[in-house]
């Protein structure tokens, strides 16, 4: 598919890729992209990731709250309900 095609066929290209499908982009008559579906992700994924790193030593929690506590809030809550 070309770069003008997808550009004017978003909707259709997604929906394509939604049923599976890996669309190669052109320009010029040359790749230069590849889209394909979201590979989901999963919990086994996310320790897989975490398996080599170590964990938090003992300090880690006082640090967090140490360096919350260096924020600093000025003004009021934009979000804050009137």
């Amino acid at each position: 598919m070309t770069a003008t095609e997808a550009s004017r066929r978003f909707s259709d290209l997604l929906d394509a890729i939604e049923r599976g499908e890996t669309i190669t982009i052109t320009r010029g008559n040359h790749p230069v992209a590849e889209i394909r579906p979201a590979r989901r992700r999963t919990g086994a994924d996310l320790r897989a990731a975490l398996a080599d790193i170590p964990p938090p030593d003992d300090r880690f929690a006082d640090d967090i709250a140490d360096a919350l506590g260096l924020l600093t809030t000025e003004g009021n809550d934009p979000w804050a309900a009137d």
